[in-house]
């Protein structure tokens, strides 16, 4: 039995079309000539009929009725030895705005592990535009979702992105934030505009995952160099297992033990009382 009104609501009353779905395709093969076509007024409807497209609509209830005119393609009735060929299929565009998101990692100029995440949102914003996505963009099963959009425009961001942080200090990245996010917007919207697709804003974070890495970047930016840095470090490390060569290790210079056995042998030779000594003391043979 034809199917006499098309729309995107489920057997069940359930919507089809939800904030994911870019388009979807409805899956019947019973849509003929008489049949209602209902548009809701955040959709656009697209009528087919032997791969080639007949109109697009939008808000409203309209009958199906052949065409001879189709906006793109052709039907040859002769093929079909004069039967009717006019079977219709329907797909539904969503024209609300939807949210894409991705994220990504790359190392910074001084060699810290930064997370990116980029949230951008999207819409199809007319008739002329439906048709692009239609001719450009192809249906897998019977939808097209906001992910399989993201697949499109995720060469491009992670391009830009990864580019950018790699010649970028970690505390710089937030400074520069805002020229990335204009970059990456540009260059999204030329590659989604082949599909009819508008960008409408996007937004960048970046994050640095690696805290004992942007600890050093942090001291490089005080002024200290690698090597300081690094003494400081084993320094500390030293102090804390209670080895007395720490502060040695902290000026770079080497730990001298026969320099403490001196020290207090010249000062018993004068009668003042020899200094402790907080280091191994070395034996010194009294019969040389």
């Amino acid at each position: 039995m034809p199917r006499t009104v098309i729309s995107t609501m489920a057997d069940d009353g359930s919507e089809m079309i939800g904030p994911t779905i870019l388009l979807w395709h409805v899956p019947h093969n019973d849509i003929f000539s008489g049949s209602l076509l209902t548009v809701e007024s955040n959709h656009f409807a697209v009528l087919k009929s032997r791969g080639a497209v007949l109109q697009v609509y939008e808000t409203g209830q309209y009958p199906i009725q052949t065409g001879d005119r189709p906006l793109i393609g052709g039907v040859q009735q002769a093929f079909y030895s004069g039967q009717s060929p006019w079977q219709f299929e329907v797909l539904y565009v969503n024209r609300s705005k939807l949210i894409l998101r991705a994220e990504g990692e790359a190392l910074s100029k001084d060699l810290v592990n930064v997370k990116y995440a980029v949230s951008y949102y999207v819409h199809v914003e007319s008739r002329e535009h439906v048709l692009q996505l239609i001719q450009h963009m192809p249906v897998h099963g019977h939808t097209i979702t906001s992910q399989d959009l993201a697949v499109y425009a995720w060469p491009t961001i992670e391009q830009e992105l990864n580019h950018f942080i790699q010649v970028t200090s970690v505390a710089q990245i937030n400074e520069k934030i805002g020229d990335i996010t204009q970059l990456v917007g540009q260059q999204v919207q030329g590659v989604l505009s082949v599909y009819g697709i508008t960008l409408d804003d996007v937004r960048v974070s970046a994050q640095p995952v690696e805290s004992a890495r942007l600890d050093w970047v942090a001291r490089m930016n005080f002024g200290l160099s690698i090597q300081e840095i690094f003494r400081f470090d084993l320094a500390n490390r030293l102090a804390a297992e209670g080895v007395v060569s720490a502060p040695n290790a902290a000026v770079g210079e080497s730990y001298q033990i026969g320099a403490v056995q001196q020290f207090a042998n010249a000062g018993s030779a004068v009668g003042e009382p020899a200094a402790p000594s907080n280091g191994p003391v070395v034996a010194v043979d009294s019969q040389r």
